[in-house]
Protein backbone atom coordinates (compact mmCIF):
# COMPACT_ATOMS: atom_id res chain seq x y z
CA UNK A 1 0.00 0.00 0.00
CA UNK A 2 1.08 3.47 -0.70
CA UNK A 3 1.06 6.47 1.51
CA UNK A 4 1.19 10.12 0.80
CA UNK A 5 3.71 11.88 3.27
CA UNK A 6 2.24 15.01 4.77
CA UNK A 7 5.50 16.84 3.68
CA UNK A 8 4.34 15.69 0.00
CA UNK A 9 0.97 17.42 -0.12
CA UNK A 10 -0.19 21.18 -1.62
CA UNK A 11 -2.63 23.08 0.02
CA UNK A 12 -4.83 25.90 -1.18
CA UNK A 13 -8.01 28.35 -0.76
CA UNK A 14 -10.48 29.00 -3.41
CA UNK A 15 -12.97 31.13 -3.85
CA UNK A 16 -15.33 31.52 -6.98
CA UNK A 17 -18.42 33.61 -7.61
CA UNK A 18 -20.56 33.73 -10.77
CA UNK A 19 -23.56 35.93 -11.80
CA UNK A 20 -25.78 35.95 -14.63
CA UNK A 21 -25.29 40.10 -14.06
CA UNK A 22 -28.11 42.15 -16.25
CA UNK A 23 -28.78 39.38 -18.48
CA UNK A 24 -31.87 37.25 -18.25
CA UNK A 25 -29.34 33.95 -18.05
CA UNK A 26 -26.25 33.13 -16.96
CA UNK A 27 -24.30 31.55 -19.65
CA UNK A 28 -20.74 31.09 -17.31
CA UNK A 29 -20.13 27.97 -15.87
CA UNK A 30 -16.99 27.39 -12.96
CA UNK A 31 -15.71 25.10 -10.71
CA UNK A 32 -12.83 23.23 -8.40
CA UNK A 33 -11.52 20.25 -7.58
CA UNK A 34 -9.60 19.71 -4.24
CA UNK A 35 -8.78 16.00 -4.08
CA UNK A 36 -7.66 14.28 -0.91
CA UNK A 37 -4.83 11.59 -0.49
CA UNK A 38 -2.68 10.42 -3.66
CA UNK A 39 -4.73 12.04 -5.89
CA UNK A 40 -3.87 15.25 -4.58
CA UNK A 41 -0.09 14.71 -4.95
CA UNK A 42 -0.01 12.84 -8.46
CA UNK A 43 -2.97 14.62 -9.91
CA UNK A 44 -3.49 18.09 -8.06
CA UNK A 45 -6.05 20.62 -7.60
CA UNK A 46 -7.90 21.91 -10.79
CA UNK A 47 -10.00 24.77 -11.35
CA UNK A 48 -11.72 25.64 -14.62
CA UNK A 49 -13.87 28.21 -15.94
CA UNK A 50 -16.66 28.49 -19.08
CA UNK A 51 -18.31 31.54 -20.94
CA UNK A 52 -20.85 31.10 -23.43
CA UNK A 53 -20.99 33.05 -26.63
CA UNK A 54 -24.13 34.87 -26.45
CA UNK A 55 -25.52 34.90 -29.63
CA UNK A 56 -25.92 30.89 -28.82
CA UNK A 57 -28.87 29.50 -26.87
CA UNK A 58 -27.32 26.46 -25.99
CA UNK A 59 -24.04 27.56 -25.19
CA UNK A 60 -24.44 27.34 -21.43
CA UNK A 61 -24.52 24.00 -22.40
CA UNK A 62 -21.43 24.30 -24.05
CA UNK A 63 -20.04 25.60 -20.93
CA UNK A 64 -21.37 23.36 -19.18
CA UNK A 65 -20.21 20.25 -20.57
CA UNK A 66 -16.49 21.71 -20.89
CA UNK A 67 -15.93 22.24 -17.03
CA UNK A 68 -17.80 19.78 -15.73
CA UNK A 69 -15.98 17.19 -18.37
CA UNK A 70 -12.60 18.54 -17.53
CA UNK A 71 -12.61 18.43 -13.76
CA UNK A 72 -14.40 14.27 -13.53
CA UNK A 73 -12.33 13.21 -16.71
CA UNK A 74 -8.88 14.64 -15.78
CA UNK A 75 -8.90 12.67 -12.84
CA UNK A 76 -9.89 9.70 -14.64
CA UNK A 77 -6.70 9.57 -16.58
CA UNK A 78 -3.67 7.69 -16.10
CA UNK A 79 -1.52 8.91 -12.69
CA UNK A 80 1.37 8.50 -14.99
CA UNK A 81 -0.04 10.88 -17.91
CA UNK A 82 1.70 14.37 -17.09
CA UNK A 83 -0.85 17.02 -16.19
CA UNK A 84 -0.36 18.40 -20.03
CA UNK A 85 -0.85 15.17 -21.66
CA UNK A 86 -4.17 14.53 -19.60
CA UNK A 87 -5.00 18.01 -20.18
CA UNK A 88 -5.17 18.45 -23.76
CA UNK A 89 -7.07 14.82 -23.79
CA UNK A 90 -9.73 15.42 -21.94
CA UNK A 91 -10.17 19.42 -23.53
CA UNK A 92 -9.79 17.63 -26.89
CA UNK A 93 -12.26 14.92 -26.34
CA UNK A 94 -15.15 17.40 -25.01
CA UNK A 95 -14.30 19.92 -27.95
CA UNK A 96 -15.41 16.86 -30.12
CA UNK A 97 -18.37 15.80 -28.57
CA UNK A 98 -19.42 19.83 -28.58
CA UNK A 99 -18.44 19.99 -32.17
CA UNK A 100 -20.20 16.84 -32.94
CA UNK A 101 -23.33 18.15 -31.50
CA UNK A 102 -23.48 21.36 -33.85
CA UNK A 103 -25.80 20.61 -37.34
CA UNK A 104 -23.23 20.11 -40.07
CA UNK A 105 -23.04 23.10 -42.24
CA UNK A 106 -25.11 25.38 -39.17
CA UNK A 107 -23.92 28.75 -38.07
CA UNK A 108 -21.30 28.26 -35.41
CA UNK A 109 -22.48 31.06 -33.67
CA UNK A 110 -25.88 29.83 -32.67
CA UNK A 111 -24.11 26.56 -31.38
CA UNK A 112 -22.19 24.79 -28.70
CA UNK A 113 -19.56 26.96 -28.39
CA UNK A 114 -17.64 28.23 -25.02
CA UNK A 115 -14.32 29.59 -24.30
CA UNK A 116 -12.90 27.64 -21.82
CA UNK A 117 -10.15 27.95 -18.53
CA UNK A 118 -8.61 25.99 -16.22
CA UNK A 119 -5.87 25.55 -14.02
CA UNK A 120 -3.83 22.69 -12.61
CA UNK A 121 -1.49 23.44 -9.58
CA UNK A 122 0.07 20.13 -9.30
CA UNK A 123 3.39 19.55 -7.44
CA UNK A 124 5.26 23.01 -7.34
CA UNK A 125 3.99 24.02 -10.80
CA UNK A 126 1.10 25.24 -12.23
CA UNK A 127 -0.27 24.28 -15.29
CA UNK A 128 -2.49 26.49 -17.51
CA UNK A 129 -5.10 25.63 -20.27
CA UNK A 130 -6.73 28.27 -22.33
CA UNK A 131 -9.24 28.69 -25.36
CA UNK A 132 -10.91 31.93 -25.94
CA UNK A 133 -10.92 35.25 -24.55
CA UNK A 134 -11.99 34.54 -20.55
CA UNK A 135 -8.03 35.32 -18.76
CA UNK A 136 -5.91 33.80 -16.83
CA UNK A 137 -4.04 36.12 -14.11
CA UNK A 138 -1.25 36.13 -11.19
CA UNK A 139 -1.25 38.56 -8.33
CA UNK A 140 2.22 40.59 -8.86
CA UNK A 141 2.29 43.24 -6.34
CA UNK A 142 -0.83 45.88 -6.80
CA UNK A 143 -1.78 44.35 -9.90
CA UNK A 144 -2.75 41.56 -12.02
CA UNK A 145 -0.39 39.51 -14.55
CA UNK A 146 -2.15 38.24 -17.66
CA UNK A 147 -0.71 34.93 -18.48
CA UNK A 148 -2.74 34.17 -21.00
CA UNK A 149 -3.80 36.14 -24.67
CA UNK A 150 -6.91 36.92 -25.70
CA UNK A 151 -8.16 34.36 -28.78
CA UNK A 152 -9.77 37.84 -30.61
CA UNK A 153 -9.32 38.73 -33.81
CA UNK A 154 -9.85 42.19 -34.97
CA UNK A 155 -11.53 43.16 -38.14
CA UNK A 156 -12.93 46.72 -37.50
CA UNK A 157 -11.87 49.71 -35.01
CA UNK A 158 -14.83 48.89 -32.71
CA UNK A 159 -15.59 45.15 -33.82
CA UNK A 160 -13.33 41.65 -33.28
CA UNK A 161 -14.85 38.04 -33.03
CA UNK A 162 -13.71 35.14 -31.17
CA UNK A 163 -10.70 33.45 -33.57
CA UNK A 164 -10.47 30.26 -31.38
CA UNK A 165 -13.47 28.25 -28.93
CA UNK A 166 -14.51 25.07 -28.32
CA UNK A 167 -16.90 23.42 -30.43
CA UNK A 168 -16.01 25.45 -33.52
CA UNK A 169 -13.73 22.92 -35.20
CA UNK A 170 -13.13 18.95 -34.72
CA UNK A 171 -9.96 19.63 -33.89
CA UNK A 172 -8.78 22.55 -31.34
CA UNK A 173 -5.24 24.86 -30.40
CA UNK A 174 -4.57 24.78 -26.63
CA UNK A 175 -2.58 27.24 -25.41
CA UNK A 176 -0.60 25.28 -22.40
CA UNK A 177 1.95 27.32 -20.01
CA UNK A 178 3.65 26.08 -17.02
CA UNK A 179 4.89 28.85 -14.39
CA UNK A 180 7.13 27.51 -10.78
CA UNK A 181 4.78 27.93 -8.17
CA UNK A 182 5.35 30.45 -5.02
CA UNK A 183 3.86 30.11 -1.30
CA UNK A 184 1.62 32.72 -1.16
CA UNK A 185 0.76 32.80 -4.74
CA UNK A 186 -2.68 33.93 -6.07
CA UNK A 187 -4.02 32.94 -9.62
CA UNK A 188 -7.34 34.49 -10.58
CA UNK A 189 -9.73 33.24 -13.54
CA UNK A 190 -12.25 35.66 -15.00
CA UNK A 191 -14.79 35.84 -17.89
CA UNK A 192 -14.44 39.42 -19.82
CA UNK A 193 -18.07 39.93 -17.98
CA UNK A 194 -15.31 41.32 -15.08
CA UNK A 195 -11.95 41.55 -16.64
CA UNK A 196 -13.27 44.32 -19.45
CA UNK A 197 -15.29 46.63 -16.36
CA UNK A 198 -13.15 46.92 -13.20
CA UNK A 199 -8.96 47.83 -13.19
CA UNK A 200 -6.61 44.71 -12.02
CA UNK A 201 -5.50 47.36 -9.00
CA UNK A 202 -9.26 47.06 -7.48
CA UNK A 203 -9.52 43.39 -8.14
CA UNK A 204 -6.24 43.11 -6.39
CA UNK A 205 -7.34 45.33 -3.39
CA UNK A 206 -10.72 43.55 -2.86
CA UNK A 207 -9.11 40.30 -2.44
CA UNK A 208 -6.37 41.57 -0.19
CA UNK A 209 -8.82 43.36 2.22
CA UNK A 210 -11.29 40.37 2.13
CA UNK A 211 -12.66 38.25 4.96
CA UNK A 212 -12.75 35.44 2.60
CA UNK A 213 -11.64 34.56 -1.02
CA UNK A 214 -15.52 33.50 -1.28
CA UNK A 215 -16.00 37.37 -0.43
CA UNK A 216 -13.42 38.67 -2.62
CA UNK A 217 -15.00 37.07 -5.66
CA UNK A 218 -18.43 38.27 -4.68
CA UNK A 219 -17.22 41.61 -4.17
CA UNK A 220 -15.40 41.79 -7.42
CA UNK A 221 -18.48 40.84 -9.37
CA UNK A 222 -20.44 43.22 -7.60
CA UNK A 223 -18.04 45.88 -8.23
CA UNK A 224 -18.08 44.93 -11.76
CA UNK A 225 -21.69 45.29 -12.27
CA UNK A 226 -21.73 48.68 -10.26
CA UNK A 227 -18.90 50.16 -12.93
CA UNK A 228 -21.44 49.28 -15.51
CA UNK A 229 -21.07 45.16 -16.96
CA UNK A 230 -23.58 44.15 -18.94
CA UNK A 231 -22.37 40.66 -19.13
CA UNK A 232 -21.94 37.41 -17.64
CA UNK A 233 -19.46 37.86 -14.97
CA UNK A 234 -17.60 34.73 -13.79
CA UNK A 235 -14.63 35.04 -11.09
CA UNK A 236 -12.20 31.94 -9.54
CA UNK A 237 -9.61 32.96 -7.16
CA UNK A 238 -7.16 30.06 -5.97
CA UNK A 239 -4.34 31.11 -2.60
CA UNK A 240 -1.27 28.78 -2.86
CA UNK A 241 -1.21 28.24 1.34
CA UNK A 242 1.16 25.14 1.45
CA UNK A 243 3.48 24.19 -0.97
CA UNK A 244 5.55 20.56 -1.39
CA UNK A 245 8.94 20.77 0.43
CA UNK A 246 11.69 21.04 -2.09
CA UNK A 247 13.18 18.24 -0.95
CA UNK A 248 10.04 15.99 -0.36
CA UNK A 249 10.89 15.07 -4.39
CA UNK A 250 9.01 11.42 -4.00
CA UNK A 251 5.40 10.74 -3.41
CA UNK A 252 7.00 7.90 -1.40
CA UNK A 253 8.94 9.74 1.31
CA UNK A 254 10.59 8.07 4.25
CA UNK A 255 8.15 8.57 6.92
CA UNK A 256 5.39 7.04 4.77
CA UNK A 257 7.37 4.05 3.77
CA UNK A 258 6.80 0.59 5.02
CA UNK A 259 9.76 -1.25 6.85
CA UNK A 260 11.17 -3.86 4.15
CA UNK A 261 9.72 -7.05 4.59
CA UNK A 262 12.55 -9.55 5.61
CA UNK A 263 13.87 -12.82 3.60
CA UNK A 264 11.59 -15.66 3.88
CA UNK A 265 12.21 -19.14 3.99
CA UNK A 266 9.94 -22.10 2.49
CA UNK A 267 7.69 -23.64 3.39
CA UNK A 268 6.41 -20.77 6.08
CA UNK A 269 3.41 -17.99 5.89
CA UNK A 270 4.04 -14.31 5.95
CA UNK A 271 1.32 -11.56 5.99
CA UNK A 272 -1.41 -13.59 4.84
CA UNK A 273 0.34 -15.57 1.86
CA UNK A 274 2.13 -19.26 2.15
CA UNK A 275 5.48 -19.31 1.43
CA UNK A 276 5.86 -22.37 -1.25
CA UNK A 277 9.46 -22.00 -2.75
CA UNK A 278 12.10 -19.71 -3.96
CA UNK A 279 11.97 -18.51 -7.17
CA UNK A 280 15.12 -16.09 -8.24
CA UNK A 281 17.60 -14.26 -6.09
CA UNK A 282 19.98 -11.61 -6.76
CA UNK A 283 21.94 -8.49 -5.32
CA UNK A 284 18.41 -7.09 -5.83
CA UNK A 285 15.58 -8.71 -4.67
CA UNK A 286 14.11 -12.03 -3.60
CA UNK A 287 11.60 -13.49 -5.23
CA UNK A 288 9.18 -16.20 -4.39
CA UNK A 289 6.24 -18.72 -5.21
CA UNK A 290 3.42 -18.04 -2.85
CA UNK A 291 -0.27 -18.63 -2.38
CA UNK A 292 -3.10 -16.35 -1.03
CA UNK A 293 -4.71 -18.22 2.07
CA UNK A 294 -7.70 -16.43 1.18
CA UNK A 295 -8.17 -16.63 -2.08
CA UNK A 296 -5.91 -19.65 -3.23
CA UNK A 297 -4.49 -17.53 -5.66
CA UNK A 298 -1.20 -18.22 -6.96
CA UNK A 299 1.42 -15.37 -7.12
CA UNK A 300 5.24 -14.44 -7.14
CA UNK A 301 6.20 -12.12 -4.10
CA UNK A 302 9.24 -10.72 -4.35
CA UNK A 303 11.05 -8.67 -0.91
CA UNK A 304 13.78 -6.41 -1.08
CA UNK A 305 17.82 -7.06 -1.42
CA UNK A 306 18.98 -7.34 2.38
CA UNK A 307 22.12 -5.83 0.51
CA UNK A 308 19.94 -2.22 -0.30
CA UNK A 309 17.62 -2.07 1.76
CA UNK A 310 19.14 0.36 3.43
CA UNK A 311 19.35 2.73 0.14
CA UNK A 312 16.22 5.02 0.11
CA UNK A 313 16.13 5.56 -3.11
CA UNK A 314 16.19 1.57 -4.34
CA UNK A 315 13.16 1.63 -1.58
CA UNK A 316 11.66 4.13 -3.35
CA UNK A 317 11.89 2.76 -6.96
CA UNK A 318 10.70 -0.76 -5.53
CA UNK A 319 7.70 0.64 -4.38
CA UNK A 320 7.03 2.02 -7.35
CA UNK A 321 6.98 -0.79 -8.68
CA UNK A 322 3.35 -2.29 -8.38
CA UNK A 323 2.18 0.93 -8.73
CA UNK A 324 3.35 0.86 -12.13
CA UNK A 325 1.98 -3.02 -12.91
CA UNK A 326 -1.80 -1.85 -11.68
CA UNK A 327 -1.44 0.95 -14.21
CA UNK A 328 -1.15 -1.38 -16.85
CA UNK A 329 -3.39 -3.65 -19.01
CA UNK A 330 -1.89 -5.74 -21.39
CA UNK A 331 -1.23 -9.54 -22.39
CA UNK A 332 2.73 -8.56 -22.39
CA UNK A 333 3.18 -6.72 -19.23
CA UNK A 334 3.14 -8.39 -16.08
CA UNK A 335 0.05 -7.52 -14.07
CA UNK A 336 -0.54 -7.05 -10.25
CA UNK A 337 -2.18 -9.41 -8.53
CA UNK A 338 -4.86 -8.87 -6.45
CA UNK A 339 -3.86 -6.59 -2.84
CA UNK A 340 -7.11 -7.62 -0.41
CA UNK A 341 -5.24 -6.77 2.46
CA UNK A 342 -3.49 -4.04 4.27
CA UNK A 343 0.05 -4.94 4.44
CA UNK A 344 2.63 -4.27 7.43
CA UNK A 345 5.91 -4.35 5.17
CA UNK A 346 6.99 -3.25 2.42
CA UNK A 347 6.82 -6.43 -0.72
CA UNK A 348 5.24 -6.42 -4.56
CA UNK A 349 3.28 -8.89 -5.33
CA UNK A 350 2.25 -9.82 -8.88
CA UNK A 351 0.86 -12.68 -11.01
CA UNK A 352 2.74 -16.09 -11.56
CA UNK A 353 3.85 -16.57 -15.25
CA UNK A 354 5.82 -20.16 -15.95
CA UNK A 355 7.84 -20.08 -18.50
CA UNK A 356 11.91 -19.54 -19.05
CA UNK A 357 13.64 -15.61 -19.44
CA UNK A 358 14.34 -14.90 -23.22
CA UNK A 359 17.66 -14.73 -22.55
CA UNK A 360 17.75 -18.83 -21.44
CA UNK A 361 15.39 -19.00 -24.48
CA UNK A 362 18.68 -17.37 -26.66
CA UNK A 363 21.00 -20.00 -24.89
CA UNK A 364 18.83 -22.63 -26.04
CA UNK A 365 18.33 -21.18 -29.54
CA UNK A 366 21.55 -19.75 -30.60
CA UNK A 367 20.83 -19.86 -34.36
CA UNK A 368 17.15 -18.96 -33.97
CA UNK A 369 15.16 -18.59 -37.24
CA UNK A 370 13.79 -15.48 -38.29
CA UNK A 371 10.32 -16.04 -38.25
CA UNK A 372 10.39 -16.69 -34.27
CA UNK A 373 12.56 -14.02 -33.15
CA UNK A 374 10.00 -11.80 -35.03
CA UNK A 375 6.71 -13.33 -33.06
CA UNK A 376 9.11 -12.27 -29.99
CA UNK A 377 9.63 -8.83 -31.01
CA UNK A 378 6.22 -8.27 -31.92
CA UNK A 379 4.87 -9.18 -28.63
CA UNK A 380 7.97 -7.26 -26.98
CA UNK A 381 6.83 -4.32 -28.86
CA UNK A 382 3.23 -4.58 -27.62
CA UNK A 383 4.25 -4.36 -23.80
CA UNK A 384 6.39 -1.44 -24.50
CA UNK A 385 3.79 0.35 -26.30
CA UNK A 386 1.53 -0.04 -23.17
CA UNK A 387 4.28 1.62 -21.48
CA UNK A 388 4.53 4.29 -23.88
CA UNK A 389 0.35 4.99 -23.95
CA UNK A 390 0.66 5.75 -19.94
CA UNK A 391 3.83 8.46 -20.59
CA UNK A 392 6.39 5.53 -19.00
CA UNK A 393 9.47 4.22 -20.39
CA UNK A 394 10.63 0.94 -18.96
CA UNK A 395 14.52 1.85 -19.34
CA UNK A 396 15.64 -1.52 -18.28
CA UNK A 397 14.80 -3.18 -21.26
CA UNK A 398 17.01 -6.86 -21.52
CA UNK A 399 16.89 -10.78 -22.22
CA UNK A 400 16.85 -11.25 -18.39
CA UNK A 401 13.61 -9.00 -18.49
CA UNK A 402 11.43 -10.65 -20.28
CA UNK A 403 9.61 -13.69 -20.40
CA UNK A 404 8.05 -16.46 -22.51
CA UNK A 405 5.49 -18.60 -21.12
CA UNK A 406 4.86 -21.81 -21.56
CA UNK A 407 1.80 -20.88 -23.50
CA UNK A 408 4.21 -18.29 -25.91
CA UNK A 409 3.05 -15.17 -24.60
CA UNK A 410 6.06 -12.97 -23.82
CA UNK A 411 5.87 -10.65 -21.08
CA UNK A 412 8.23 -7.83 -19.73
CA UNK A 413 8.96 -7.53 -16.54
CA UNK A 414 10.76 -5.65 -13.76
CA UNK A 415 9.59 -2.38 -13.02
CA UNK A 416 12.18 -1.12 -10.99
CA UNK A 417 13.96 1.43 -13.58
CA UNK A 418 10.59 2.94 -14.95
CA UNK A 419 10.56 6.24 -15.48
CA UNK A 420 7.12 7.71 -15.18
CA UNK A 421 6.32 11.39 -16.61
CA UNK A 422 3.50 12.36 -14.31
CA UNK A 423 5.33 11.18 -11.20
CA UNK A 424 7.98 13.33 -12.55
CA UNK A 425 6.44 16.59 -12.25
CA UNK A 426 5.83 15.88 -8.69
CA UNK A 427 8.91 13.39 -7.80
CA UNK A 428 11.79 14.67 -10.04
CA UNK A 429 14.77 13.04 -7.59
CA UNK A 430 13.13 9.55 -9.15
CA UNK A 431 14.96 10.20 -12.10
CA UNK A 432 18.26 11.82 -10.34
CA UNK A 433 19.86 8.38 -9.87
CA UNK A 434 22.89 7.11 -12.13
CA UNK A 435 22.08 5.20 -15.77
CA UNK A 436 19.84 2.63 -14.23
CA UNK A 437 19.64 0.04 -16.74
CA UNK A 438 21.98 -2.38 -17.52
CA UNK A 439 25.12 -0.80 -19.93
CA UNK A 440 25.19 -3.42 -22.53
CA UNK A 441 20.90 -2.51 -24.19
CA UNK A 442 21.49 1.34 -22.79
CA UNK A 443 20.35 4.19 -24.95
CA UNK A 444 24.12 5.73 -25.99
CA UNK A 445 21.65 9.26 -25.41
CA UNK A 446 21.65 8.02 -21.53
CA UNK A 447 25.82 8.22 -21.06
CA UNK A 448 25.31 12.26 -22.34
CA UNK A 449 23.59 12.30 -19.48
CA UNK A 450 20.09 13.17 -21.64
CA UNK A 451 16.66 12.06 -20.51
CA UNK A 452 15.41 9.25 -22.25
CA UNK A 453 12.48 8.79 -24.91
CA UNK A 454 10.42 6.17 -25.99
CA UNK A 455 13.13 5.69 -29.07
CA UNK A 456 15.77 4.77 -25.85
CA UNK A 457 13.62 1.98 -25.54
CA UNK A 458 13.73 1.15 -28.91
CA UNK A 459 17.65 1.11 -28.81
CA UNK A 460 17.03 -1.75 -26.30
CA UNK A 461 14.74 -3.40 -28.36
CA UNK A 462 17.12 -3.20 -31.00
CA UNK A 463 20.26 -4.43 -29.45
CA UNK A 464 18.16 -7.52 -28.47
CA UNK A 465 17.07 -8.39 -32.16
CA UNK A 466 20.75 -8.22 -33.06
CA UNK A 467 21.60 -10.53 -29.90
CA UNK A 468 19.13 -13.27 -30.50
CA UNK A 469 20.21 -13.24 -34.53
CA UNK A 470 23.77 -13.05 -33.99
CA UNK A 471 25.03 -13.92 -30.85
CA UNK A 472 26.71 -10.31 -30.35
CA UNK A 473 26.00 -6.71 -29.47
CA UNK A 474 25.85 -4.26 -32.57
CA UNK A 475 28.76 -1.79 -31.28
CA UNK A 476 30.46 -4.42 -29.21
CA UNK A 477 30.89 -3.50 -25.72
CA UNK A 478 31.83 0.42 -26.57
CA UNK A 479 28.90 2.72 -26.10
CA UNK A 480 28.91 2.76 -21.91
CA UNK A 481 32.77 3.79 -23.07
CA UNK A 482 31.13 6.48 -25.14
CA UNK A 483 30.39 9.51 -23.53
CA UNK A 484 30.86 12.40 -25.53
CA UNK A 485 29.80 13.73 -28.98
CA UNK A 486 32.86 12.96 -30.29
CA UNK A 487 33.41 9.36 -29.33
CA UNK A 488 29.99 8.08 -29.47
CA UNK A 489 30.32 9.63 -33.50
CA UNK A 490 33.31 7.11 -33.56
CA UNK A 491 31.31 3.92 -32.95
CA UNK A 492 30.70 1.79 -35.73
CA UNK A 493 27.75 0.10 -36.43
CA UNK A 494 28.47 -4.40 -36.75
CA UNK A 495 26.57 -5.61 -39.59
CA UNK A 496 24.33 -7.96 -38.52
CA UNK A 497 24.30 -10.01 -42.09
CA UNK A 498 28.40 -10.17 -42.22
CA UNK A 499 28.23 -12.35 -39.00
CA UNK A 500 24.86 -14.46 -40.67
CA UNK A 501 23.75 -15.21 -43.21
CA UNK A 502 20.38 -15.40 -41.91
CA UNK A 503 19.97 -12.19 -41.24
CA UNK A 504 19.19 -10.37 -44.78
CA UNK A 505 20.38 -7.12 -46.03
CA UNK A 506 17.44 -5.26 -45.60
CA UNK A 507 16.56 -7.35 -42.02
CA UNK A 508 20.36 -5.50 -41.33
CA UNK A 509 19.29 -2.14 -42.87
CA UNK A 510 16.37 -2.27 -40.40
CA UNK A 511 18.35 -3.73 -36.91
CA UNK A 512 21.12 -0.90 -37.72
CA UNK A 513 18.98 1.85 -38.36
CA UNK A 514 16.73 0.86 -34.39
CA UNK A 515 20.30 0.66 -32.79
CA UNK A 516 21.39 3.95 -34.46
CA UNK A 517 23.67 6.13 -32.43
CA UNK A 518 21.59 9.20 -32.74
CA UNK A 519 18.28 8.99 -31.68
CA UNK A 520 16.72 11.27 -34.55
CA UNK A 521 17.51 8.85 -36.63
CA UNK A 522 16.03 5.81 -35.47
CA UNK A 523 12.16 4.66 -36.34
CA UNK A 524 9.00 7.10 -34.93
CA UNK A 525 7.24 4.17 -34.84
CA UNK A 526 7.96 0.29 -33.51
CA UNK A 527 5.20 -0.57 -35.97
CA UNK A 528 7.52 0.84 -38.80
CA UNK A 529 10.45 -1.50 -37.69
CA UNK A 530 8.12 -4.79 -37.32
CA UNK A 531 7.02 -4.30 -41.29
CA UNK A 532 10.32 -3.41 -42.18
CA UNK A 533 11.68 -6.90 -41.46
CA UNK A 534 8.99 -8.81 -42.91
CA UNK A 535 8.91 -6.83 -46.33
CA UNK A 536 12.07 -5.65 -47.66
CA UNK A 537 12.13 -1.29 -47.50
CA UNK A 538 13.57 0.12 -50.66
CA UNK A 539 14.93 2.42 -48.53
CA UNK A 540 16.96 0.07 -46.49
CA UNK A 541 19.27 -1.23 -49.42
CA UNK A 542 22.53 -1.32 -48.86
CA UNK A 543 23.38 0.21 -52.12
CA UNK A 544 21.70 3.53 -50.74
CA UNK A 545 24.38 4.51 -48.94
CA UNK A 546 23.97 7.17 -46.22
CA UNK A 547 26.11 10.38 -47.75
CA UNK A 548 29.59 10.76 -45.69
CA UNK A 549 28.70 13.94 -44.25
CA UNK A 550 25.46 12.33 -42.65
CA UNK A 551 27.13 9.60 -41.34
CA UNK A 552 30.04 11.21 -39.64
CA UNK A 553 29.88 14.79 -40.02
CA UNK A 554 32.94 15.71 -37.95
CA UNK A 555 35.12 13.68 -40.17
CA UNK A 556 33.42 15.02 -43.28
CA UNK A 557 33.70 18.48 -42.10
CA UNK A 558 37.54 17.88 -41.41
CA UNK A 559 38.19 16.33 -44.47
CA UNK A 560 36.53 19.69 -46.14
CA UNK A 561 39.00 21.85 -44.11
CA UNK A 562 42.38 19.72 -44.67
CA UNK A 563 41.19 19.88 -48.81
CA UNK A 564 40.52 23.48 -48.31
CA UNK A 565 44.03 24.07 -46.23
CA UNK A 566 45.62 22.14 -49.27
CA UNK A 567 44.31 24.71 -51.94
CA UNK A 568 45.18 27.70 -50.16
CA UNK A 569 49.09 26.25 -49.70
CA UNK A 570 48.69 25.42 -53.13
CA UNK A 571 47.79 28.29 -54.72
CA UNK A 572 49.80 30.57 -52.26
CA UNK A 573 53.18 28.70 -53.58
CA UNK A 574 51.69 29.58 -57.18
CA UNK A 575 51.22 33.14 -56.65
CA UNK A 576 55.23 32.92 -54.70
CA UNK A 577 56.68 31.22 -57.88
CA UNK A 578 54.65 33.73 -60.04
Amino acid sequence: MLKTPQKARLSVSIGQYSSAGRKPQNQDFNGAVVPEGQALVVKGVALALADGISSSDVSHIAAQTAVKSFLADYFCTSDAWTAKTAGYRVISASNSWLHAQNAAGSDANRGHVCTFDAVVLKGRRAYLFHVGDARIWRVAGDALEQLTTDHRVQFSASESYLGRAMGLGHTLDIDHREVDLSFGDVFVLTTDGVHEFLPTRDIVSLIRNAESLDQAAKQIVEAALEAGSDDNLTIQIVRVEKLPEPEATCILEDDSMLPPAPVLKAPSVFEGYKILRELHSSSRSHIYLACDEDTGETVALKVPSMDLRGEAEYLRRFAMEEWVARRLNSPHVLKAASAPRERQTLFVVTEFVEGITLRQWMIDNPQPDLESVRGILEQVAKGLRAFHRHGMLHQDLRPENIMICNDGVVKIIDFGSVLIEGVLEVAPGLNDAEILGTHQYTAPEYFLGYRGTERSDYFALGVIAYEMLTGKLPYGSAVSRAQSHKAQMALTYVSASSLTPRVHDWVDGALARLTHIDPGQRYEALSEFLQDIRRPNAALRPDRMTPFARRDPVRFWQSVCVFLIAVFIFLLYRQTQG
